[in-house]
């Protein structure tokens, strides 16, 4: 596809992914991230062409206007979203595939200083949470979901969901379920609960030798297990 039919696409995409777009005001004044990705493709056009100061020059405006950092040697696909967008980073080594949805406050950044691939890759549908950070050469699987101020340093597979800091996989298999964030789980709220419970047992069993209680213990245990199973996972 064509320069021009790419960003008409890009536009054609903020309709479909944003129910509050009513207008074509609201378009040209509130929708930076849909502009950043259409000066990137002009700026990776330059690129390519070897024109790097220049592709370099046309992403320093953009940042200035969006307040987005979107190297013009990074690789975005087709469809690709970015709602809201400000503050939003992509490295230079940044592969992201096509109708990948981001907001605001993601980086997408590396760990590196060392040359070649540093940065992570995004596969084809996955959606990456406010403020979320990916780090590294690591791959966030097809139709993946990662988790609004995750921090993300190791592969996530295709069709899963990962939150927390680091980052760990909470649900596998999942492609079609929509991404809500209300529905997440608070993994340090549950690991403060099992702690309270924990305490609040071996209080009783110093009072009392009470059977109750020991089988309360080892059904907390039962729990604990199940939980440092899923945060290795």
């Amino acid at each position: 596809m064509g320069l021009y039919t790419d960003i008409k696409e890009d536009f054609s995409n903020a309709y479909k992914n944003d129910p509050a777009l009513n207008s074509r005001i609201d378009f040209i004044f509130n929708y930076p991230g849909v502009w950043a990705i259409a000066w990137y493709r002009v700026a990776h056009k330059f690129h390519n062409a070897g024109f790097k100061r220049l592709a370099r020059i046309v992403m320093g405006l953009n940042q200035i206007v969006t307040t987005i950092d979107i190297h013009p040697a990074a690789q975005i696909g087709r469809r690709v979203f970015i709602d809201h967008g400000v503050g939003v980073v992509i490295g230079e080594t940044c592969i992201i595939e096509d109708d990948v949805l981001i907001y605001q406050g993601v980086t997408l950044g590396g760990v590196s200083l060392t040359h070649g691939k540093r940065h992570p890759t995004i596969k084809q549908g996955a959606v990456i949470g406010a403020g979320a950070k990916v780090l590294g050469n690591i791959t966030i699987g097809e139709y993946a979901k990662i988790g609004a101020n995750s921090v993300v340093v190791k592969e996530v597979p295709d069709c899963s969901t990962a939150i927390g800091i680091p980052a760990h996989v909470i649900a596998k298999g999942r492609c079609k379920d929509p991404f809500m964030h209300n529905m997440l789980p608070d993994i340090n709220k549950e690991m403060f609960e099992y702690l309270l419970k924990r305490v609040a047992v071996l209080e009783h069993i110093l009072v009392e030798d009470n059977k109750n209680v020991l089988e309360e213990d080892l059904e907390l245990e039962s729990i604990y297990e199940s939980f440092i199973k899923a945060m290795k996972s």
